[in-house]
């Protein structure tokens, strides 16, 4: 309850702060695009900046960036398809994304970008890093679709801007702003499996301020997930977010977000019993749960000074992540992770064209093992890390190019310098070619550096960073006034890969640095297509070649490809989506060894299939209805884990 009580304060004390000082004049136009002082504005926002263009917030440490003088690799899901595919999950959504491999099980769903690590993703939500400070990174599970948001996908090293974490890239969702989506809101559904899911918001704005709150609640018995289990693997998942801004001045902007998450859930274990024949499978596991809760919160201030041209932005934000798992027995696991990180960013419009860029990050992130029972090291740690950033971008009517670079200062390993150049010429008015090349670091982690379970897995306090450096070439083509494609060929190399050893006599898992390089290389393919008045077609292709010293990773499809086909009515009276995703063979690992060192196993691929539909009843309220894996395709994303087979939903939806 004092989560909530805190949580509630924080977006209360976001939405008291929006409210109108001063009748001032709109600052949508200020800068180059921010509105209203947010950096995270949705698409009815930037059109006032940039009329029917897409927009990338993440791309820069400064300003927004069109996507279209992006030099690198990049897409945005709009508000508007993750309404039409009917996104609840947004895990679900980020596998109509080329690149993009997502694996998840109960209670924890981890996503790779092009080939690499869960932990080597940056997940940003409304600015704020999500990932838990103590496991390296962000369960996608637990971020679920809120009324108005969009996302955007970076892919490719970004720890030029942003530090450790982005060697594959940047995943940043922006929840919608007060004034990209006024008034009131609200959905509520349910359907098979005993799934309830509902959604409430508000937004408000004035001349100088904008607010928002809003709440999103997913409850379900769930489908069981060990192979002839009978288990049912259920969920209840609350979360709760405002965030808000307001001109104080012609010239100063602050702005507040936060949010809570909480998940709990059933979950099911290994069978750990040499003699039993389901040795190392997962097995039905009555009692045993999961609960993870997160708190983020952000404020900042921003500047404008010399008439816009030189701004000065100033915020700081935490991160609150606990994780638990129980037993009949008692709590089996459970960790603690929190980080603290302040930024400052000053960047100056030295002509229209030309813009610098100055950064500083100061973050400490601490963590702590609170499994009871005296076998763990469970002593609290923090890593401590500044970070200095310079970024240079050109954008002219052909040419575009940026560059970056930046240099970490860590308290417990060797410093970092990490750089990003990219350059983009558009050989006509429907072609552009760019390219792009940068390299990342990863940090060791808590349970890597000083181990989870004595006896179990050991720690290695000699562990050092992880090293990635790569490139890429991309076309962007447009077809005609109503289809357009992105074409990407990239490659990158992975030096000092953290991995889990097993060394004679006693086989004690403990990490360590390979000597042996990880290479990442493939294919992108990216379509956005309107067929005729009443058809729209988004489609993506990935080809991923990822080995390390020649024997392909895990969880690493060769092969993943989705469409989206979406019919529209007239006056948007009606409209149905077909989703359809398929996932190529993936090799995997399995500890159905007693010795409990892994034997390589192949996952079937597999094709998931849903349909959904909605119909208008009034200006103000909709009906719709939704089928997932409409084929009850079986199949598992890690090995013994069972996903969920066909579901269906039904329900409406508001808005005033």
């Amino acid at each position: 309850m004092k989560n909530f009580a805190l949580l509630g304060s924080v977006a209360a004390a976001a939405l008291v702060w929006a409210v109108p000082a001063l009748a001032q004049e709109d600052g949508r136009t200020r800068g180059q695009c921010y509105v209203s002082g947010s950096s995270d504005a949705p698409e009815s926002e930037q059109w006032m900046c940039f009329p029917g263009k897409a927009i990338l917030v993440s791309a820069s440490r400064d300003n927004p960036l069109l996507r279209e003088d992006f030099t690198g690799s990049a897409l945005v899901i709009t508000a508007e398809q993750i309404e039409q595919r009917q996104t609840r999950d947004i895990a679900d959504v980020l596998r109509d994304v080329p690149g993009v491999a997502v694996a998840g099980v109960a209670g924890q769903t981890q996503i790779r970008l092009r080939g690499s690590e869960g932990n080597h993703v940056l997940v940003l939500v409304d600015g704020i890093e999500v990932s838990d400070p103590f496991a390296g990174e962000f369960d996608i599970g637990t971020l679920q679709a809120e009324p108005g948001a969009r996302l955007e996908v970076l892919r490719g090293p970004q720890s030029a801007l942003y530090g450790p974490d982005a060697i594959g890239g940047v995943i940043a969702y922006h929840s919608a702003s007060g004034r990209g989506r006024p008034g009131f809101g609200a959905r509520i559904e349910g359907g098979t499996q005993g799934t309830v899911n509902g959604a409430l918001r508000y937004g408000a704005y004035g001349d100088s301020w904008d607010a928002a709150l809003s709440a999103v609640v997913v409850s379900t018995d769930g489908q069981p997930n060990a192979r002839g289990g009978t288990r049912d693997i259920g969920r209840d998942s609350y979360t709760l977010a405002g965030k808000g801004s307001v001109n104080v001045s012609d010239s100063l902007t602050l702005r507040a977000a936060a949010r809570f998450i909480r998940t709990e859930g059933q979950t099911n274990d290994s069978d750990f019993d040499t003699t039993s024949p389901t040795f190392g499978l997962i097995i039905d596991s009555p009692g045993v749960t999961y609960t993870n809760e997160a708190i983020y919160a952000l404020v900042g201030a921003r500047l404008d000074t010399l008439e816009g041209r030189w701004t000065h932005d100033l915020s700081a934000q935490i991160a609150n992540v606990n994780r638990e798992t129980d037993s009949p027995f008692g709590i089996t696991s459970a960790s603690e992770g929190d980080r603290f990180k302040a930024s400052y960013v000053s960047a100056l419009a030295v002509a229209d064209d030309h813009n610098l860029t100055f950064a500083a990050d100061y973050e400490v992130e601490g963590f702590r093992n609170a499994t009871p029972g005296g076998f763990v090291f469970d002593e609290r740690r923090e890593i401590e890390q500044v970070g200095l950033v310079g970024e240079y971008r050109y954008s002219g009517e052909a040419f575009d190019f940026a560059a970056a670079i930046r240099h970490d200062f860590n308290d417990l390993f060797q410093d970092a310098t990490t750089f990003r150049l990219g350059a983009g010429y558009r050989i006509t008015e429907t072609t552009r070619v760019r390219a792009a090349g940068g390299s990342g670091v990863k940090n060791p982690g808590f349970f890597e550096l000083y181990g989870f379970v004595d006896g179990r897995f050991i720690g290695n306090a000699a562990l050092r960073p992880e090293k990635s450096t790569g490139w890429e070439v991309g076309l962007d083509q447009q077809l005609g006034d109503n289809a357009s494609v992105a074409l990407t060929y990239f490659d990158s190399t992975l030096e000092g890969e953290i991995f889990t050893t097993f060394p004679p006599p006693n086989f004690i898992a403990t990490p360590a640095n390979r000597t042996t390089e990880s290479r990442q290389r493939g294919v992108e393919v990216s379509l956005n297509a309107r067929l005729g008045q009443q058809f729209s077609l988004d489609a993506a292709y990935s080809y991923l070649d990822a080995e390390e010293n020649g024997v392909e990773e895990v969880r690493r499809p060769k092969h993943i490809a989705s469409a989206a086909l979406t019919w529209e009515a007239p006056d948007e009276a009606a409209s149905a989506t077909l989703v359809v995703r398929y996932n190529d063979e993936t090799p995997d690992v399995a500890f159905t060894d007693p010795s409990f060192v892994p034997v390589r196993v192949q996952l079937d691929d597999y094709t998931l299939v849903n349909f959904n539909a909605r119909v208008k009843l009034t200006d103000q309220l909709s009906a719709f209805a939704r089928v997932e894996n409409l084929l009850g395709e079986e199949y598992e994303q890690v090995f013994s884990f069972v996903s969920p087979g066909r579901s269906a939903v039904v329900g409406v939806e508001a808005r005033f």
